[in-house]
C-alpha cells in the first residue's frame, strides 16, 4: 500500500505552525509497513487543494488530509473530497448532536456556521466522530481509492488516528506489522547510529530505525509476521541485543519519557526528593510535577539562580563561590546537600551551569555541573552540552 500525506492550512505553508501531524502519521505509516512516497503542505486555496488532491489520488492508494474541516469559509477540505469522489455533503445527525454537546457541556454559545462542520460526504465509507473537539473525520472510498481525512489540532488527530485509522489501515494490510521502542538518553542520534550500524546494514526482518526525539536518541524495532506474538517473537532477540549494547543508557521501553520513569522510580522505592536549580530555572520541578501522584515524593523545588540566592536559601559556602564559581562541581554538591538537608528529603538534586549566550566566569558555554546528594553521599557530573540557550537548558534538565 502507497501512502500520501497532504497537509491543508495557509499557517502551514507560511511557518507559522510547525507540522507536526506530518512527523506523526510518518512515522505511525512506517509502523504499519506502508510506503510513503510523498508529503505536501497547500494553503487554504481551493484550486489548489483540489489539484493537490487529484495529484495525490493517481499516486497513491490512500490520501491521508489534515486540516481543513472547520466552520469558517476557508476550510474546503471534505467539500474538495466530496467533489473528487462524484457526491455530495449531507448533514450527519450524529456529528451534529456531538458538536452541540460539545457547547452546550463548556456553556459557550454554537454559532450558526458551527452546522458546516456536521455535513457529511452522502454514501461516505465512515464517519469518524470526534471525542476531543468538534469536527469529524471521514474515510471516502471508490474504485481502490482510499482518501481520509482528519481534523488539524494535534490533540484531535492523534487520539482520531491511533483509535480509529490505524485499525482500519492495520486490516487493509498483509499479515501483522508489530513495532517496539527502545528508548535511551546521553547517546547523540549520530552515535547511535553507529553503535546499530551492522544491524541496520544486515537488516530484513525486522527493521530498526534511529531517531532522535527532544532530547533523547530512541530506536523502533518493527516486525511483520502473520501473528503479532510472531511479530514480538522476532523482535525479541534484536531488542536484548540492543539493550545489550546500549546499557544503562537504555532507560525505557515504549512510549513514555524520562521524567515518567523517573517519577515512578522514585514512587515505587518510596524516595523523597528535593531539586535546587539553577540554569535550568525551574524545569525539573516542573516536569517532575507533570506526573500525577509526584506530591508523595516530591517534596520542594527551588530555583536559586543568583549567588546570594545560592548561600542564603542551600547554605553554599562563600569561600566556595569565590574559589571556584558558581558553575563548579564543588557549588553543584553543596547545592544539592542543602536542597536536601533543609527539605528533609533523602535526594537532593541540583543543576549549575552556563546555558549562554556568552561565556562567565570563565567557563565555556554548555558547561553544566549536576549534583546528586543521596543518604549522605554526594556525587557530581560534568555535562558538556551544544545549542542555544534553551536548547542547553533542556538538555541538563
Amino acid at each position: 500500500m502507497k501512502a500520501e500525506l497532504l497537509t491543508v492550512g495557509t499557517e502551514l505553508l507560511l511557518g507559522d505552525i510547525l507540522n507536526t501531524n506530518a512527523q506523526y502519521l510518518a512515522q505511525e505509516l512506517a509502523a504499519l509497513g506502508i510506503t510513503l512516497h510523498r508529503q505536501t503542505v497547500v494553503g487554504d486555496h481551493p484550486q489548489r487543494l483540489e489539484d493537490a488532491m487529484k495529484m495525490a489520488l493517481q499516486d497513491a492508494d490512500v490520501v491521508i488530509c489534515t486540516g481543513g474541516l472547520g466552520p469558517t469559509e476557508d476550510d474546503l477540505t471534505k467539500e474538495t473530497a466530496a467533489r473528487l469522489f462524484g457526491t455530495k455533503l449531507e448533514e450527519d445527525k450524529e456529528a451534529l448532536r456531538r458538536i452541540q454537546e460539545y457547547f452546550r457541556k463548556r456553556q459557550r454559545s454554537m454559532t450558526e456556521n458551527n452546522k458546516k462542520q456536521a455535513l457529511i460526504p452522502a454514501d461516505c465509507g465512515k464517519v469518524l466522530y470526534n471525542d476531543h473537539g468538534t469536527a469529524p473525520g471521514i474515510v471516502l472510498e471508490k474504485n481502490g481509492k482510499m482518501m481520509i481525512l482528519l481534523p488539524g489540532p494535534p490533540e484531535e488527530m492523534v487520539p482520531m488516528f491511533q483509535e480509529q485509522v490505524r485499525p482500519i489501515l492495520a486490516e487493509k494490510q498483509d499479515g501483522v506489522i508489530y513495532s517496539e521502542i527502545l528508548r535511551t538518553i546521553g547517546v547523540g542520534e549520530s552515535r547511535m547510529e553507529s553503535m546499530v550500524q551492522d544491524l541496520i546494514d544486515s537488516q530484513t526482518n525486522p527493521t530498526i530505525a534511529p531517531y532522535a526525539k527532544d532530547g533523547e536518541a530512541i530506536l523502533r524495532v518493527t516486525a511483520r509476521a502473520e501473528t503479532k506474538e510472531a511479530a514480538k517473537n522476532l523482535i525479541a532477540p534484536i531488542m536484548a541485543e540492543l539493550e545489550h549494547r546500549f546499557g544503562e543508557s537504555a532507560y525505557a521501553h515504549g512510549e513514555t519519557d524520562l521524567q515518567t520513569v523517573v517519577s515512578e522510580m522514585l514512587i515505587s522505592q518510596k524516595k523523597t526528593i528535593a531539586v535546587a536549580e539553577s540554569c535550568t530555572g525551574g524545569m525539573i520541578s516542573s516536569w517532575l510535577v507533570e506526573y500525577p501522584g509526584i506530591s508523595e515524593v516530591f517534596l520542594e523545588g527551588c530555583v536559586t539562580y543568583s549567588c546570594e540566592a545560592k548561600m542564603r536559601r542551600l547554605g553554599v559556602k562563600k569561600e566556595t563561590l569565590a574559589q571556584y564559581g558558581a558553575v563548579s562541581a564543588q557549588c553543584a554538591a553543596e547545592m544539592a546537600e542543602g536542597i536536601a538537608k533543609t527539605s528533609g528529603a533523602e535526594i537532593g538534586l541540583a543543576t549549575t551551569g552556563n546555558a549562554g549566550p556568552s561565556p562567565s566566569e570563565g567557563k565555556e558555554v554548555g558547561l553544566v555541573y549536576v549534583g546528586l546528594y543521596h543518604r549522605g553521599k554526594t556525587m557530581t557530573q560534568a555535562l558538556h552540552l551544544a545549542g542555544d540557550r534553551n536548547k542547553i537548558r533542556r538538555d541538563a534538565a
